[in-house]
């Protein structure tokens, strides 16, 4: 059911608008039971059809569950997802929650009295508006490969990032990955939107769907051999890009970006790469960014991950404000690396602290990053 109202246009006529359309008034539950996937497929589709617009998600306590297989194609083109947008080059479509999420869970053991002892953190609630899905997907482990995705672009045509679609922007929404508690690690990205040609994330975080290393599971997150992603980013040759209060948390990669990104605070937490650049061309600036407990923070791709060339970063960051994870597990989320660059393809700046402990040392070891001044705050 499409939502409409009578409004008055500006030749001072009486017009009919249709306002967003709601996921529930396609049959989807939110009650964390039901499989939600072919209702909010179906809002997708209806809004598609009628040229683009908004879709909402209601809040519920338990969230919407996803538990389709995604598809490898969807409508004669690549996508990998269970949930697929199409290859219209005209299209902007826009996915919103009910309410700003909370930033973000904690997901570490925390030594006490010398010994390393799990910290109960509960199980994680429903704050926010979410998606989860618990299909587990075949593993990726070719770098080339698309990931599979719970949301995702199908491929276009257009430039050198296939773009498909014209906009699409993400509100108020977190999207859970399914963790394989056997492995240790999610074998499924969140959200891609490299076939996009403009992206805009706000309020929003991509992670896990439950702790890692907690009282529960006794386990802890593992080195990742699948090439998952939170949040994937426009591809080469993209239009503007917009990250404002966005997070991450437990992938191999967290944010995937290229040129024209502007961001104003991003949140990155367990993954083994923070925050990737495969090609900058265009001037990108991150204002703030705060790590927890990330193997590598800041990086460039060293093969063309997921088909996105490599090409020169230019790249600022205003501010990085970081937490090393030493002494903490879990072990794969122990940094390493502040930023590593073996190519020397980034050209900017990055200003870094150490927040904890806040002992007045520094800890940010760079590899490569030749043509980047990199500075700790004093």
């Amino acid at each position: 059911m499409m939502r409409r109202f009578l409004g008055v246009c500006a030749a001072g006529l009486w017009c009919v608008a249709v306002s967003a359309v709601s996921v529930m008034d396609f049959g989807a539950k939110g009650d964390g039971v039901t499989d939600d996937t072919a209702a909010i497929q179906a809002a997708i589709d209806a809004t598609v059809a009628r040229g683009g617009g908004k879709i909402t998600f209601p809040y519920t306590p338990k969230g919407y569950r996803l538990a389709s297989p995604g598809r490898e194609m969807y409508k004669g083109r690549p996508c990998r997802a269970q949930l697929c947008l199409p290859a219209q080059p005209r299209l902007n479509i826009a996915f919103e929650g009910e309410m700003p999420c909370k930033l973000l869970y904690s997901y570490m053991v925390r030594p006490k009295g010398g010994a390393f002892r799990p910290t109960a953190f509960g199980r994680m609630g429903m704050p926010n508006t979410c998606l989860f899905s618990d299909w587990l997907p075949p593993a990726v482990t070719n770098a080339a490969e698309r990931p599979w995705a719970i949301l995702a672009a199908a491929e276009g045509t257009s430039a050198a990032g296939k773009f498909g679609l014209a906009l699409v922007s993400i509100a108020n929404l977190e999207f859970r990955v399914h963790l394989d508690k056997e492995k240790m690690y999610p074998r499924q990205s969140a959200v891609n939107l490299q076939n996009v040609s403009r992206a805009i994330v706000r309020d929003s975080q991509f992670c896990l769907d439950d702790n890692v290393g907690d009282t529960f599971l006794g386990k802890e997150l593992q080195a990742n051999p699948c090439h998952t992603v939170g949040l994937m980013m426009s591809g080469d040759q993209n239009d503007n890009q917009v990250l404002d209060n966005v997070a991450v948390q437990g992938f191999r990669y967290g944010f995937v970006l290229g040129e024209h990104t502007v961001a104003s605070y991003l949140y990155i937490h367990n993954c083994e790469e923070g925050i990737v650049f495969h090609d900058s061309t265009h001037l990108s600036m991150i204002n703030h960014v705060v790590a927890q407990h990330n193997r590598t923070i800041l990086s460039t791709t060293r093969t063309n991950l997921f088909g996105h060339r490599k090409g020169i970063c230019n790249v600022i960051v205003g501010g990085i404000d970081y937490e090393h994870g030493h002494g903490t597990r879990p072990a794969v989320s122990q940094m390493k690396y502040g930023v590593y660059d073996p190519e020397n393809r980034f050209r900017g700046r990055v200003v870094h602290h150490l927040g904890w402990p806040g002992d007045g040392t520094s800890f940010f070891p760079v590899v490569g990053g030749q043509k980047l001044t990199v500075e700790a705050l004093r």
